[in-house]
């Protein structure tokens, strides 16, 4: 007990000097034994339980956090830990002392962490602190971890893999209603960041103790657009000579807001990244033929990890609204990402697959989000991906009927554009369907065209099987497909079966309808119900025996038409 009372005076006496040195006053994390203090009777206040001990201990703490906070930009001592310390004592005392500590969190984040995100010690001592109190920031502050995500993805962005484990247990309380949106793109174009803050490293120095919010919001737009260009299109101001003043070389109007909303440290909303400009791409492909940094190869590497805790947390907890204005976002974000073949390829399938969870457990959201669908089939042309794109969108809308069976005004538009997105291909030899233009394109884009023509007229038939009064224009279309001189040989007989499954309408609804019975259509997949046809057929031979068949079989059949026979009899 005595011991105790010594080491509590010791340290309390420590506190009490801190807050009159003169020496400390303007840094008061230079003090070498201040942390441990701070530490040692936060300790002590949770053993003793004596709410006249943490009365007493509170005013030095907050009278320390102050003069910190005042004198921030100032200091060339790391802030991080001494802060923590105190703002652990806050979270842990703050009802007792009347303290409310969102402000001081607050003020950590924006006036310290900013500062100090790129330093690995204070980075784990962070993600450390997240963790231990993850449960009361998310019901006391939860707003807090939304509103600072971008700062977050940088501390791990810049850390990498090391900090991966930590990180990803936290990273579910940076997900709200509000940050939602925002934060799928940050995930997508993290390898991103990683080059504009090495970008900034080597124009500005260390990161560690400089706030880039202060580079942001500098006084000196020479030196942020010399940085921005440096950064963006690997030149500087000066090479672009006597001309630096013409339009085409004044890269503030896209690199500013470009700039900013990569390096910004709190959520302000979903804004529009210019990826697709001609000076984003340039920087892209500056970025593409450099070496990568160990740091970049990380990143690399956790996006698609990220966006797989993102996808799985989306699906279990978020609501069908938000996730309904995300799949327009996918959509976009699908054929525009950082060019690394392994990483677009990781992501992509992720985006697909997820986009297609949803429309399984939303069919609806197909006809909500019609408007870019059709504008997706309308690129289907435009590059690999798109056209990956445009081939899942139309299984999608032949699965699920366009929206289902309340949606028919929607499903007949949709339909509409497979018309079209199939009419274009057999009224020219875009495809390359012609022997003579099979010769001249690659091989693999003949395979994706042909594989999305095959998909276009499969949602065709299966649209036209859900909505019925669609089954006379998808005869034509099919029709004019089988009886098309231009078509593949696979597409042509994916076309005639398909006419022929329309005949039976019973085996056609089991074949073509939807996977799953859904409202206004009971019938399980792969049965086959009678009563949907115009007359009852009976037949005691399996329908695959006929499989090979090359000509439709006639209702009246002997087994001498199926099973060769033996020579000699």
């Amino acid at each position: 007990m005595v011991d105790r009372d010594e080491a509590w005076d010791f340290h309390l006496r420590s506190l009490s000097s801190n807050t009159r040195d003169s020496n400390f006053a303007n840094d008061p994390a230079s003090d070498p034994s201040l942390l441990n203090s701070v530490k040692k009777l936060s300790e002590l206040c949770k053993a003793e339980k004596s709410e006249d001990l943490i009365a007493r201990v509170y005013p030095q703490l907050n009278k320390i956090f102050q003069r910190s906070v005042a004198s921030i930009s100032e200091s060339r001592t790391s802030n991080g830990l001494l802060w923590l310390a105190i703002l652990q004592f806050f979270l842990d005392f703050g009802e007792l002392v009347l303290h409310d500590a969102d402000p001081s969190l607050r003020t950590f984040f924006r006036s310290c962490l900013s500062r100090e995100f790129a330093d690995p010690i204070v980075a784990e001592a962070t993600l450390d602190f997240l963790n231990v109190n993850k449960r009361k920031l998310l019901t006391s502050f939860p707003t807090l971890l939304p509103q600072f995500f971008p700062l977050l993805l940088k501390l791990i962005a810049w850390n990498g893999e090391k900090l991966e484990k930590s990180f990803l247990k936290v990273f579910p309380g940076l997900m709200s209603p509000g940050s939602f949106l925002p934060l799928f793109p940050s995930l997508v174009d993290l390898p991103i960041l990683v080059v504009a803050l090495e970008r900034v490293e080597r124009s500005s120095g260390s990161l560690i103790g400089s706030s880039i919010a202060s580079i942001q919001k500098s006084t000196a737009p020479e030196m942020l657009l010399a940085l921005m260009d440096e950064a963006y299109t690997g030149s500087t101001i000066g090479d672009e000579g006597a001309d630096s003043e013409s339009e085409d070389s004044n890269t503030m109007a896209v690199a500013d807001p470009l700039f900013l909303e990569l390096l910004k440290d709190e959520n302000d909303g979903l804004a529009e990244r210019h990826w697709t400009s001609t000076r984003m791409a340039a920087a892209l492909q500056v970025a593409t033929n450099t070496p990568q940094s160990d740091r970049l190869k990380q990143a690399l590497n956790m996006a698609p990890r990220l966006l797989d805790v993102y996808f799985t947390v989306a699906m279990r907890e978020v609501d069908d609204s938000l996730i309904c204005a995300l799949i327009p976002l996918i959509m976009a974000r699908n054929a525009t990402l950082f060019r690394d073949k392994i990483l677009s390829y990781q992501v992509q399938k992720r985006l697909l697959e997820f986009m297609l969870a949803a429309f399984h457990r939303s069919p609806h959201f197909i006809a909500l989000l019609k408007k870019p669908i059709v504008d997706r089939l309308g690129e289907a042309y435009d590059s690999p991906a798109k056209t990956e794109l445009a081939l899942q969108l139309c299984w999608a809308i032949g699965e699920h009927g366009g929206g289902g069976g309340s949606h028919k005004d929607a499903a007949r538009e949709l339909f509409e554009s497979l018309e079209l997105l199939l009419y274009e291909n057999l009224s020219s030899s875009r495809l390359g369907l012609r022997d003579s233009a099979l010769s001249s394109g690659s091989s693999t884009s003949r395979k994706s065209q042909l594989r999305l023509l095959c998909f276009v007229v499969t949602a065709i038939a299966k649209l036209a099987t859900y909505h019925r009064e669609l089954l006379p224009r998808a005869r034509v279309s099919l029709a004019k497909v089988a009886r098309s001189q231009i078509s593949n040989v696979r597409v042509w007989r994916r076309a005639r079966d398909y006419l022929g499954l329309m005949n039976e309408p019973a085996i056609c609804s089991s074949v073509l309808g939807p996977s799953r019975p859904s409202h206004g259509c009971m019938q399980n997949p792969g049965t086959v119900n009678w009563t949907d046809g115009g007359s009852k057929m009976i037949a005691h031979i399996p329908f695959y025996i006929l499989g090979e068949q090359e000509d439709p079989p006639a209702h009246d059949f002997s087994f001498s038409d199926i099973l060769p026979r033996r020579q000699g009899n």
